[in-house]
C-alpha cells in the first residue's frame, strides 16, 4: 500500500466506502474535556478533574440537569488518555481499570440514560497523540467492533504518530469499518489537519464521502493568537473550505474556548459568532460545574445556536476587510442572515462601525430586514436596504447580527 501515492490510495478506497450515514443534518454541538481538563490523569491528587469515569458522568449530568440538551448540546466525548496502556488479551482497546472502573460500555449506558450520545477518541498509528494504544491499520476492524458494541454514538480519529500513506488507507478503511458495524457513528476525521488542510493533499469531496466532520487546521489554544490565527486560516482559504461543508460533512476549526481563562469576555464572543458564521460544530470544553454566569448566557444564547444549526448548511465566508476589520456573512433559511462585524484591533475604546444592507449585498426582500443584535439579545429595528446601520465593536470584539426578511 505505501508504493501507491497517498491520494491514489485515498481515491481507490474512498469511492467503494461512502460514509453515506445519513448522520448530521447539521453541526453537532456537546461537551468535550481536553481544553480544561488536558491530559489529566491523577485521580488521588485531583479527583473531580481527572479523566475518569466520574469526569464524565458529571458533565453528563450537568448537560442533562441544567438546561443544555434541550439548546442542542448532546454529544458527551472522551478525547485523549482514557485508555489502559495495553490491549486486552483479545487484542482489543480497554480502558485504564482504576479510572473507569465499570468499563467504558457501562460509562456509555450512563451518558445514553440522560438522553445524551457518547463520543469516543482514538488515534490512527501506533499510539495517541499522549501516548496510548492507538490504532493501527491491522486494528481498524476490531476497534470498529469494539466501539459499535460499546455504543459508542461518535468516533474523534486523531492522526499522531502515523504518515500519509497510513492516513491515506487508514481513515477511509475506517470509514467502511465503522458502516460495516451496522450501528450509526459519527465519523470526526483529523486526517486535513495533518496533511496541511488543503488541496493538492486533501481532496475535500472525496473527504465529504467517507467523514461527518475534519479537523482542518492546528489544534486551537486558549489564546487570542491562537483563536485569531484559526479565524485568519480559515477566511484565507474559503473558497477551498467553505464549499466542502454541508449538511452531513463539516468543517471543524476546534473546540469552544468560553468558561476557560484564556479570553477575555468579548473574545469568546467573538469566537462563538464565528463559529456559527462559519456552521462548525459546538463543542464545549469547559467545567460545566464552575462556569461562570457570563460564559454560561454566552454559550447557551438560543439566536446564535438558530444561525449556527441552520437546517441549509451553507457556511459563511469573510465578504469585507478593511482597516481593522472584517465582515463576514451567512445565507440561511427563508432569506434569513446572520452578518458578522469583527474588530481586530486590540486597543482603544470600541469603534465605530458603518455599513448598510446594499454594501453588505443583502437584497433579497426590497422592503427591507429586520435586525437584531444576537450577543445583546437586543432587536435593533427596521432597516431599509439603503439605510445607515451604524455601530461600534469593541477591540479584539464582534458584534452578530441576525437578520429577517419584512418580505
Amino acid at each position: 500500500m505505501g508504493l501507491l501515492p497517498p491520494m491514489l490510495v485515498f481515491c481507490l478506497l474512498a469511492g467503494a466506502s461512502s460514509m453515506d450515514n445519513g448522520l448530521l443534518r447539521t453541526p453537532p454541538m456537546g461537551w468535550v474535556p481536553w481544553e480544561h481538563f488536558r491530559c489529566n490523569t491523577d485521580c488521588q491528587k485531583d479527583p473531580d478533574d481527572c479523566i475518569s469515569e466520574r469526569l464524565i458522568k458529571a458533565m453528563a449530568d450537568r448537560l442533562a440537569e441544567d438546561g443544555w440538551k434541550e439548546l442542542g448540546y448532546n454529544y458527551v466525548n472522551l478525547d485523549d488518555c482514557w485508555a489502559a496502556k495495553e490491549r486486552d488479551s483479545l487484542g482489543r482497546l480497554q480502558a485504564n481499570a482504576s479510572r473507569f472502573p465499570s468499563g467504558i460500555k457501562a460509562l456509555a449506558d450512563y451518558v445514553h440514560s440522560k438522553g445524551l450520545k457518547f463520543g469516543i477518541y482514538s488515534d490512527l498509528g501506533n499510539l495517541t497523540c499522549e501516548g496510548y494504544p492507538g490504532t493501527t491499520l491491522d486494528d481498524i476492524e476490531t476497534d470498529a467492533r469494539t466501539f459499535a458494541e460499546w455504543g459508542v454514538d461518535m468516533l474523534k480519529l486523531d492522526g499522531c504518530f502515523s504518515n500519509s500513506s497510513a492516513k491515506a488507507a487508514g481513515y477511509p478503511k475506517m470509514s467502511a469499518a465503522l458502516n460495516k458495524t451496522g450501528r450509526p457513528i459519527v465519523y470526526s476525521c483529523s486526517w486535513p489537519a495533518y496533511e496541511g488542510g488543503l488541496p493538492p493533499e486533501v481532496n475535500y469531496t472525496l473527504l465529504g464521502q467517507i467523514c461527518n466532520l475534519w479537523r482542518n487546521f492546528a489544534d486551537i489554544e486558549d489564546s487570542w493568537e491562537s483563536l485569531s490565527r484559526v479565524i485568519e486560516w480559515y477566511g484565507d482559504h474559503q473558497d477551498t473550505l467553505q464549499p466542502a461543508a454541508g449538511p452531513g460533512r463539516w468543517n471543524d476549526p476546534d473546540m469552544l474556548l468560553a468558561g476557560n481563562s484564556g479570553l477575555s469576555f468579548e473574545q469568546a464572543k467573538a469566537q462563538l459568532a464565528l463559529w456559527a458564521i462559519l456552521a462548525a460544530p459546538l463543542f464545549m470544553s469547559c467545567n460545566l460545574g464552575t462556569i461562570s454566569a457570563e460564559a454560561r448566557d454566552l454559550l447557551r444564547n438560543p439566536l446564535l445556536i438558530y444561525i449556527d444549526q441552520d437546517p441549509l448548511g451553507i457556511p459563511g465566508r469573510r465578504i469585507a476587510k478593511s482597516g481593522q476589520f472584517e465582515v463576514w456573512k451567512r445565507a440561511l433559511n427563508g432569506h434569513q442572515y446572520g452578518v458578522a462585524v469583527l474588530n481586530r484591533g486590540t486597543g482603544g475604546a470600541p469603534t465605530p462601525f458603518v455599513t448598510s444592507l446594499d454594501l453588505l449585498g443583502i437584497l433579497d426582500c426590497e422592503k427591507g430586514y429586520k435586525i437584531y443584535d444576537v450577543l445583546d439579545r437586543s432587536f435593533v429595528g427596521g432597516y431599509g436596504l439603503n439605510a445607515t446601520l451604524s455601530f461600534t465593536v469593541a477591540p479584539t470584539g464582534v458584534v452578530l447580527l441576525f437578520l429577517r426578511p419584512l418580505c
